[in-house]
């Protein structure tokens, strides 16, 4: 069995470095969405054959995969005399625990529990600290104020694998609330909390991108060129996202008509496009 370090499980647990529509980012949602689905094996000459479909030249490919190589995400592996890789068995959990995320959007209604997470981190340990807050709001996780973060309860055993990873069970106390108080409007509350500015762009972002993808595609590859580059996009957003109340969120909130868009793109392509990657020979 694979086990992982400190670091190590910090990498596997770190997803949101890379941009979307970057090759770093395309290659994690190829593997997450595609390779680990079919297997959880891939020939790298397969692998540059699906990333030049999506405009990825191979040394970038090439140079991306070995990135991710090193954090721990892939290991290589040899299969009928086929080079390639696998992907590693905690890379392999992150996926899986990102699926559920990534397609399975989750939205509070008013009165759902919240999870209250209450540290205090010594200095001596000033570069946990920060990670634990960095990978927190990667989670969806607001700040209510530098040692106080707030979260739907659905969120609490994210954050607790997070602070495992991390080592630092000893230094979080966590709390789960019925009722919140809050001087003000709760919709005030949630902007001092979250940036919902920031998350409401990253949903028009989307919303912009999935423009003239309403109709189906006309074959397997197409699915593939189409839908890959929308799922990159989209797979940040059920994370910054929390999936706050109606009642802390702003009359124009783009949410649900984004979820809504990308359910029926999924619908429309993810089968199809897998079938095209699961092809015994990739072809153009």
């Amino acid at each position: 069995m694979t086990t992982s370090s400190p670091d190590t499980a910090g990498a596997i647990l770190d997803d949101f470095d890379s941009r979307p529509g970057s090759a770093t980012s395309l290659v994690r949602t190829v593997l997450g969405a595609y390779v680990r689905p079919l297997g959880g094996w891939f020939a790298i000459a397969d692998f540059v054959v699906w990333m030049e479909a999506l405009g990825v030249p191979p040394e970038s490919t090439r140079i991306a995969v070995t990135r991710l190589k090193k954090k721990g995400i892939v290991q290589p592996s040899t299969r009928a005399g086929r080079a390639g890789y696998d992907i590693t068995e905690p890379a392999t959990a992150m996926f899986e625990r990102g699926d559920g995320r990534i397609f399975g959007f989750r939205r509070m209604t008013d009165g759902d529990p919240w999870r209250l997470i209450s540290f205090t981190i010594p200095e001596s340990q000033r570069a946990a600290r920060y990670q634990l807050r960095r990978r927190l709001t990667a989670i969806g996780c607001g700040t209510v104020s530098p040692g106080l973060w707030i979260a739907p309860e659905y969120l609490a055993a994210e954050a607790s694998q997070i602070i495992k990873a991390l080592q630092l069970n000893h230094h979080v106390t966590s709390f789960v609330a019925s009722n919140i108080a809050v001087a003000g409007s709760l919709l005030d509350a949630a902007e001092r909390w979250w940036d919902l500015d920031g998350i409401a762009r990253r949903h028009r972002a989307f919303l912009e991108m999935s423009k003239g993808l309403e109709s189906g595609p006309a074959d397997r590859r197409e699915a593939f060129v189409r839908f890959v580059p929308l799922l990159d996009e989209w797979r940040i957003i059920p994370y910054v996202d929390p999936g706050l109340p109606p009642s802390m969120t702003p009359a124009n909130w783009p949410g649900e008509l984004t979820v809504a868009e990308f359910f029926s793109s999924r619908d429309r392509y993810l089968t199809l496009s897998r079938e095209w990657v699961g092809m015994p020979v990739v072809s153009g």
